[in-house]
């Protein structure tokens, strides 16, 4: 029997305990199996409503089948539950900008960044609502502040690379290939066959 199956097995009783259910859908969610995982959660939460990861995993699985509106809810209520998890903000922030509601991305961001200054994850999404807003001179400095925090982290140099390339700057863009490539070679080379080489 595999691992998946014993777990399975433990979930499907009826009175079966939140641990074990957390446990199997996580598992799912390893296994890309979003709507099995999103039953499992669906049954987790009916017995513990407010279980923040729970509904964070939830929203996840429902981002990984594009139903954005059920994430944005879950998120929103994850946030409720629990004003200090910045993943979660994060994340509301990336389905806020996803179904075009900016304004709302940029408050729950910032809220992101009143809890942790430092968070580079919020300043790397608030990059792309200032972007989709037409702020370039917000965006470019959320990208340097990233950047400032977080030098050796591949996610601000591939910001920096895509708003470098949007804004026709192909001298920064090749800066920056540089330095992704001696971080993440495939991922440079994915760079470079789109932009520079024939």
């Amino acid at each position: 029997m595999t691992d998946i199956e014993l777990l399975e097995q433990s979930a499907s009783a009826a009175d079966a305990a939140v641990p074990e259910l957390y446990e199997l859908a996580m598992a799912y969610i390893d296994r890309e199996r979003y709507a099995e995982a999103t039953e499992v959660l669906d049954r987790l939460l009916k017995k513990e409503p407010d279980h923040a990861e729970a509904l964070f995993s939830r929203a996840l699985a429902h981002m990984s089948t594009a139903h954005y509106r059920q994430a944005g809810e879950d998120l929103s209520r994850v946030v409720r539950i629990d004003d200090r998890f910045l993943e979660a903000y994060k994340t509301l922030g990336y389905v806020q900008l996803t179904l075009g509601k900016e304004e709302d991305a940029l408050k729950t961001l910032e809220r992101a960044l009143e809890i942790d200054p430092e968070y580079v994850d919020a300043y790397c999404v608030l990059s792309d609502v200032y972007l989709d807003l037409g702020k370039n001179d917000e965006a470019r400095e959320m990208i340097e502040k990233a950047l400032e925090l977080a030098p050796d982290d591949e996610e601000p140099h591939c910001k920096m690379a895509m708003f470098a390339l949007a804004q026709g700057d192909f001298r920064r863009l090749r800066e920056e290939h540089a330095v992704l490539k001696a971080m993440d070679s495939e991922l440079a080379s994915q760079i470079g066959s789109l932009f520079f080489e024939q």
